[in-house]
């Protein structure tokens, strides 16, 4: 298990990156987080994103369609995939946990789509 420290605590991480308490996630927290998935900074529009997604799955308890997330922040169609790559990645700096049975596969290395699997 690896851990981000933040303002002096310790703050647990599963084995894929993904906070282990969502409770721990501040835009700080999420900064860190994005600098381990190798995004030395956050953009205003990124940021937008991961509120966007966060807030959505803590209403709702399921992954957004990425289309939606884009429209509601006001950027253009695919933003999440030109934004973070893979949206899994937005996913994790948004402190939101790993979705079971869902995954997100690419053929292009640059659009991905969100599959069910297992």
């Amino acid at each position: 298990m690896s851990k981000l420290y933040y303002a002096g605590k310790e703050i647990p991480l599963d084995e894929n990156g993904f906070l282990k308490n969502q409770d721990d996630w501040n835009e700080e927290v999420a900064r860190l987080l994005a600098d381990r998935e190798g995004l030395a900074s956050l953009t205003a529009e990124q940021m937008d994103i991961i509120r966007f997604m966060r807030e959505y799955f803590i209403k709702y308890h399921v992954f957004p369609i990425l289309n939606n997330v884009c429209r509601i922040t006001n950027q253009p169609k695919k933003c999440v995939n030109e934004q973070f790559v893979n949206p899994e990645i937005a996913w994790k700096i948004a402190g939101l946990p790993k979705q079971d049975g869902i995954r997100f596969v690419t053929l292009d290395g640059k659009n991905y789509i969100m599959e069910p699997y297992g």
